[in-house]
Parts: structure tokens; sequence; C-alpha cells
């Protein structure tokens, strides 16, 4: 799969803007500031295509990116304290109407930042994914601010914090730094899409 080639291709803020959906879908869900974008960019292999801001709660639509045969779709951040009760109504709006739009959702990479307890809306994605039977891997974003032993001190943690969710599922953590971690991703999309 060739993901240079991908392209920006809509943006939705409503539920009433959403289209149907033509092809499969791998979403990228995650609390305001977790890395989403980041990690997108990384795995595209461009710079800015989906836009970064150091201020959380940024993205408030859907973002899809078109690849050959499949869509990524960038969702909005979630739990930022700080950001209005409307924007939080319209969020959840957003949410209800993109899940339940009969899309052909393949895989959500659920990202959480791996310095810090899952949170109660990360395990709450998990629930409404596993009720629905949609495949999800977790990536732990940030795992480069960690030196080692952080790291699996927090990967041991984060196996207890998810629960049942850890089960039978891939965790995997993530640095915009490695390579290797932008390989891994991919690898779960080119499968995901098979």
């Amino acid at each position: 799969m060739n993901f240079n080639s991908a392209e920006f291709e809509k943006s939705f803020g409503l539920a009433s803007q959403l289209c149907e959906s033509d092809l499969p879908e791998i979403c990228f869900s995650g609390r305001s500031n977790v890395g989403k974008s980041s990690l997108i960019n990384k795995v595209l292999g461009r710079k800015s295509i989906a836009r970064v801001s150091s201020k959380p709660g940024k993205t408030v639509t859907i973002n899809f990116y078109r690849l050959e045969n499949l869509r990524l779709v960038d969702l909005p951040g979630y739990g930022y304290a700080k950001v209005a009760g409307s924007h939080k109504e319209r969020w959840s709006e957003l949410m209800e109407a993109y899940f339940g739009s009969g899309r052909r959702i393949i895989r959500v990479f659920q990202l959480i930042d791996m310095r810090h307890p899952a949170t109660d809306f990360d395990l709450s994605m998990l629930d409404f994914m596993k009720q629905n039977g949609i495949n999800y891997t977790v990536i732990l974003t940030k795992s480069d601010k960690l030196n080692k032993s952080e790291r699996d001190k927090r990967l041991s943690l984060i196996k207890d914090e998810l629960g049942e969710y850890a089960l039978n599922t891939e965790i995997i953590p993530f640095s915009v730094q490695s390579a290797d971690s932008i390989e891994i991703v991919r690898k779960i999309i080119e499968k995901s899409a098979i």
C-alpha cells in the first residue's frame, strides 16, 4: 500500500454533514492532545496532512484521508475539560451519527498517552467497540517520553487498567521518533484492509 499517496478528502463538524461511506474505514480515536494527528502524519509520511495543534480540543471535526482502497478517519479528541458544554454535546452527536450510520469500520486505533492511566473516556470507547463488535488496537503514544524501565512499568499497569479490554488485543507502544512503530501501524492497516 502506498501510504504517501494519501490525500485529505473532507472534513465534517456536524452530524447532518456526514455522507455515506463507499470504502472501508480505519479510525483513530483518543482524548484531546494524545497525538492522533502526529501519528497520522508519520504513518502517511507527510509533515502536515493532519493538522497538529499544541492546544488541546482543537480537532472538532471528523477528518477523512483517502488511500487507494480505504479511508483513514481522524475522530475529534474527547475529554478536554476546558471545551464548552455545547462542543461536548456536538461531539457526542457527531460520534453517534458516525458510528450509527452503517459505515464499514474495519478497525479503530484507540490512542492512549502511555505516560498516564487510561481515562474513563478511553474505557468507554473501548467498551463501545467491544459491545458493537468493532476490531480495535490500543496504541500507547508518547512512549519516547519514558525511559525503558518506565515504559515496562506503564505497559504492565496499562494492561491492568484496561482489564477485559486488554484481552486478545494488540497493545503497541508508539513513538513518532521510531520507524519501527510507524511500520507496525502500517502493517496493521494493510492487514485490516485485506
